[in-house]
């Protein structure tokens, strides 16, 4: 196969991926607002933090009424991961220079790097990697918004059991990666003890943080 094809290939998988898991932006949308944030400050979280993993658990803690420090801090831990995925990208995106380098690092997110890490080239993987996180970063965006906007219409989600739409995506987002590795089953596991054992003594957000915390030190060693 020519480089071209390779090229081609990795921005319909791209552009697949990106709309796919966009689509997921409507239940973070709905979640902000059941979590009392405005569509404004929902959107904002969207554009400047764009990944889902730390939005949800953010909004939970906040919905859940815990400290807002403590649950910024735990979102701050699970997004981490990211800075472990620009290591490994960082090869593949050293020709991009200037303000578009900072562009470029907003985008290293999960998807984006297992995309880019896919290709058998590094064209491809560039041609990969800008093409998922142009359409996941639109559609994430576009669907916070609509879903922001509808839920806030609402006069109390919670009795449609809307309140269950961010746990739930969440979990929609990390299943395909528990599903196919046993470490990170155990993992998940492990962290999921530790913050219920800690929620009847720690305000909400803290056992997030405390959770993050060991999946991080594991994820480091």
């Amino acid at each position: 196969m020519d480089p071209t094809t390779h090229r081609s290939a990795a921005v319909r998988d791209g552009l697949g991926v990106g709309v796919a898991v966009g689509l997921s932006g409507l239940a973070f949308g709905a979640a902000a607002i059941i979590a009392g944030l405005t569509v404004p400050q929902a959107c904002v979280l969207s554009l400047l933090t764009f990944t889902g993993a730390s939005q949800f658990a953010l909004t939970g803690a906040v919905g859940a009424g815990g400290d807002l420090v403590a649950a910024t801090a735990g979102a701050l831990l699970l997004g981490g991961r990211n800075t472990l995925y620009g290591l490994r990208l960082a090869g593949l995106l050293r020709d991009i220079r200037g303000p578009r380098r900072l562009l470029a690092a907003h985008g290293v997110i999960d998807e984006t790097t297992a995309v880019a890490l896919a290709q058998p080239d590094e064209r491809a993987a560039r041609a990969g990697f800008t093409a998922t996180f142009a359409s996941l970063y639109v559609t994430w965006n576009l669907c916070t918004l609509a879903g922001a906007y509808g839920t806030s219409f609402l006069g109390d989600p919670g009795v449609l059991g809307l309140d269950t739409v961010g746990p739930a995506a969440f979990l929609a987002i990390l299943w395909p990666r528990l599903a196919a590795s046993k470490e990170l089953r155990l993992l998940a596991a492990v962290a999921a003890a530790i913050a219920l054992c800690a929620t009847p003594f720690l305000p909400p957000g803290v056992p997030v943080l405390l959770s993050a915390a060991a999946v991080l030190v594991v994820m480091a060693r």
